[in-house]
């Protein structure tokens, strides 16, 4: 169960990056004529960028959901578990909420930050 919470949590956060990030980085670096390429191979980039309110609002609640998820579940399992385990699987799914949630800020700068900052 954990794994399948870690793997959707990082789906959602990098599904932010691909809608609004990695386009505003290849415009950004000059490669405008790779980002259409990138559009006319997926085009279904353009509709993730249409709908971004609630890609980056399902994601923000899906971290929220796992962190509470994780402080909560993390303690009763503990008891059953042994002490090594219990600590990698709690290292690892910190480490992974944090990443989660770095990319999920990057994605949201690249998507409604930049864009005013720039104009």
């Amino acid at each position: 169960m954990t794994f399948v919470k870690n793997f959707l949590l990082l789906f959602a956060s990098a599904s932010t990056l691909i809608c609004c990030a990695l386009p505003a980085l290849l415009v950004f670096i000059g490669a405008g004529s790779a980002l259409a390429g990138l559009v006319g191979i997926f085009p279904q980039l353009i509709w993730l960028s249409k709908h971004k309110a609630y890609l980056f609002g399902i994601s923000f609640l899906g971290l929220i959901l796992a962190k509470v998820l994780q402080t909560n579940n993390m303690e009763t399992e503990c008891d059953r578990q042994n002490i090594a385990t219990c600590s990698e699987v709690k290292r690892t799914t910190y480490w992974i909420w944090w990443v989660s949630l770095i990319i999920t800020i990057i994605g949201f700068l690249f998507a409604y930050l930049l864009p005013i900052i720039i104009l």
